[in-house]
């Protein structure tokens, strides 16, 4: 099914900050919003669907733990100049974990959406 949508769930503190972060800096479309509780935006075939702590997917768990925002698990978009999106995104006051790593297939570094969800930004390495 070349046209499916691949779901993506983030929870975040705030629905309304998430969407602008998003539809900002990494041209998704608002899709729907229900805000604050809920909002779904797209970019090409992935949704990502912000739900904040008033959604369904934020209500507590039979054992007392509450869904929450900042985990490791990540989206992950490759960049072809990831020097030039890390200034962009600094310029713009986005939050970094940490510095650009190499490694053998590229270069990456993580950054966080306004309740600390990570982004991966990624450069393949170039082949010769």
């Amino acid at each position: 099914m070349p046209d499916e949508l691949v779901n993506v769930r983030y929870m975040v503190d705030d629905v309304e900050a998430a969407i602008d972060f998003y539809t900002t800096h990494f041209a998704f479309e608002l899709r729907t919003s229900a805000a604050p509780a809920f909002a779904d935006v797209t970019r090409g075939h992935l949704r990502l669907l912000l739900s904040g702590p008033r959604s369904s997917a934020g209500r507590p768990m039979p054992d007392g733990r509450v869904p929450e925002p900042g985990g490791w698990n990540r989206i992950h978009f490759i960049v072809e100049d990831l020097a030039t999106e890390v200034e962009r995104l600094r310029g713009a006051g986005v939050t970094f974990r940490n510095e650009v790593i190499s490694g053998p297939g590229g270069q990456q570094i993580l950054l966080e959406d306004p309740a600390g969800n990570p982004i991966e930004l990624f450069q393949p390495a170039q082949r010769i």
